[in-house]
């Protein structure tokens, strides 16, 4: 019965496989130029769908439940953008900056960082220093965190100036630490003091003229709410994890708990995301310009080939991470048994936290990318979220180079479709692949090992 089955399915796959090439090729036949269109924007919508698959898949292989935030983290980034630089869009017609949702985030982020210094901190110099001297070291440290980030946010339109001299920080530590790592390598664990210190000395110059291009580029306030809005969905994603998922899970190993969790966390984002902001979509100013490029007969906007840039470099950057530091390995070790990893010393929380901060980023990106394509809207996270799971479906569930080859087979599949279907035939589509993959082929085009 089970060879049966199998047969089955190879044979619907080739069918169909054959059917969409001929197609395909029927199609180009008759306009090139159209073919070369919809194959790009396959590509491009297929880079926005790979984000959101790469962060839930890093995420379900990790915990083994589906986290439905990830679809208000895109809606989260989105918004955050709009959020500050909406002065930009219609001459300022939109702008908008609450003193509550500054408050908001500002305690969130203050709540987070505490929690980090607990975890990281306070374990290293317990022995050395008093309790009270570290909890009150930590809190005021995460006090200025919080205060930090509230005033960001009520600062848009000087948000390179305020930005500045905290990304020249982290340059100049993220240089020292690349090149302490080298030294120590090139050295064989010696190290010459004199150029440790010269190399500090250095980067600190690096790290201030970074500090002064950025404090006078005032155009670089945009890029510079993309990362803001990246890291507060990743904060408020590591805020929930560790806030009430950790103690959900504690008291019950049913998956569906967590998913029926996360489904009141997505709507209820939703909804306030609509208090806030309304629900009519609003656009995202222009970025990179916005003059089209004409190659082959079909127009391309350098936005959409900088969106499939983003999908790839976000997966080779986090698959280096997964197979090359000890991070990844410690992630790798919770996927297959948690239990087991905190036997051996892993120190799970911790780990499974910065997992949904980095899934939460890249939930964002993939929302600030579609947002400044067409327009964003409280609902979007929903609709992306089923795009994203499809998309790791499509690819093999829990498979991270799955997830980017299902986002941009759904894209391309999605695009071709429509072919001669209006747009709103596009969302069908995607739901009758994922139906056809559940039923034949449940494991997807890449199966995880």
């Amino acid at each position: 019965m089970l060879a049966r089955r199998i047969d089955l399915s190879n044979l619907l796959a080739i069918a169909l496989t054959a059917a969409a090439a001929a197609y395909v090729g029927w199609k180009i036949s008759q306009s090139p130029e159209q073919a070369v269109q919809f194959a790009f924007n396959g590509l491009s919508v297929g880079a926005v769908y790979a984000l959101l698959a790469i962060g839930f898949t890093l995420v379900y292989s990790t915990v083994w439940y589906f986290d439905l935030y990830y679809g208000a983290a895109a809606a989260l980034g989105a918004y955050g953008v709009f959020y500050l630089r909406s002065q930009e869009t219609l001459g300022g017609l939109y702008a908008v900056n609450s003193i509550v949702v500054n408050a908001l985030f500002a305690a969130v982020t203050a709540g987070v960082v505490a929690w980090a210094l607990y975890e990281s901190i306070y374990p290293r110099f317990r022995s050395r220093f008093s309790r009270p001297v570290l909890f009150g070291i930590g809190g005021v440290l995460a006090a200025g965190a919080g205060i930090y980030t509230g005033f960001v946010l009520s600062n848009p339109t000087g948000l390179h100036l305020v930005l500045s001299p905290v990304i020249a920080l982290g340059f100049a530590s993220l240089a020292t630490l690349v090149l302490y790592q080298v030294y120590l390598s090139v050295f064989s664990g010696r190290v010459l003091q004199g150029l440790v210190v010269g190399t500090g000395a250095v980067t600190a110059v690096l790290g201030a003229y970074c500090a002064y291009l950025i404090a006078n580029t005032p155009d670089a306030k945009l890029y510079l709410s993309w990362g803001v809005s990246c890291f507060l969905a990743g904060v408020v994603g590591l805020a929930f994890y560790r806030g009430l998922y950790v103690y959900m899970r504690a008291r019950s190993q049913s998956p569906l708990i967590m998913l029926v969790a996360s489904l009141g966390i997505l709507l209820a984002i939703t909804a306030l995301t609509s208090i806030v902001f309304e629900s009519t979509p609003r656009p995202l100013p222009e970025a990179l310009g916005n003059t089209p490029w004409t190659i082959a007969g079909a127009t391309i906007k350098g936005f959409n080939v900088f969106t499939v840039g983003v999908a790839v470099v976000g997966f080779l950057l986090l698959l280096f991470v997964l197979k090359r530091t000890s991070f990844g390995k410690a992630d790798r070790a919770i996927g297959d048994d948690e239990l087991v990893s905190k036997v051996v010393g892993i120190n799970t929380t911790t780990v499974i936290a910065v997992v949904f901060f980095i899934g939460a980023m890249y939930a964002a990106m993939a929302g600030i990318l579609s947002g400044h394509d067409t327009a964003i809207q409280p609902r979007m996270g929903l609709l992306l979220l089923l795009k994203g799971w499809i998309a790791s479906v499509v690819g093999g569930i829990g498979n991270l180079n799955g997830a980017i080859v299902g986002g941009f087979v759904l894209g391309m599949i999605e695009q071709f479709g429509i072919w001669d279907l209006a747009g709103e035939w596009r969302d069908v589509i995607s739901f009758i692949l994922l139906i056809l993959f559940l039923s034949f082929w449940p494991k997807g085009l890449l199966p995880r090992k």
